[in-house]
């Protein structure tokens, strides 16, 4: 880019000034990590879900928030455990919404893809039930992403997070 008669023009500005950014609140939560498909990563995920939501103002959701976290990376590194796992966290309307991919291809074989869905299914028992508990929603299918996979994902309400917690 040429230079101006006042000084050089940067495409990409750095800016010091702050003012522009808001504070963490529920409405900026958005956050998304990439993790090996090993047994640690579930670890790492509660971790970094417990400073998330605490920096958001969402701590009274850590309870039930950790434990959809947990169970869902620790299913996706189960299933590829040779392979990366992509993990999302948002606040929108009021829930926690948590989404992970893993590279574990939908079956084209109708058996096999229902008894890999069983299987899935079993693994995720527990996070059905806190799901259920702050009366949420949770699920998996075939990954829309380019590098195929499943997308599992589950919607925790603030409200029922808090009951789950035995908060107010």
């Amino acid at each position: 880019m040429p230079a101006s008669t006042t000084g050089t023009v940067s495409p990409c500005p750095l800016s010091t000034d702050e003012r522009g950014t808001p504070p963490p609140s529920p409405g900026t939560l958005a956050y998304s990590l990439t993790l090996p498909g090993s047994p640690a990563s579930a670890g790492i995920a509660r971790a970094a879900t417990r400073v998330v939501l605490q920096a958001h103002g969402l701590a009274d959701m850590t309870d039930a928030a950790v434990q959809v976290v947990a169970e869902l990376v620790a299913c996706a590194c189960r299933l590829t455990p040779d392979s990366e796992v992509y993990m999302s966290l948002r606040y929108r309307d009021g829930g926690l919404r948590v989404i992970l991919y893993d590279g574990h291809p939908c079956h084209t074989h109708p058996r096999l893809a229902a008894a890999c869905d069983t299987r899935r299914r079993a693994a995720l028992r527990v996070l059905g039930c806190v799901v259920r508990a702050c009366e949420g929603e949770w699920g998996f299918g075939e990954a829309r992403e380019p590098g195929g996979g499943t997308r599992m994902w589950a919607v925790v309400p603030w409200p029922g997070a808090r009951g789950y917690a035995g908060v107010g």
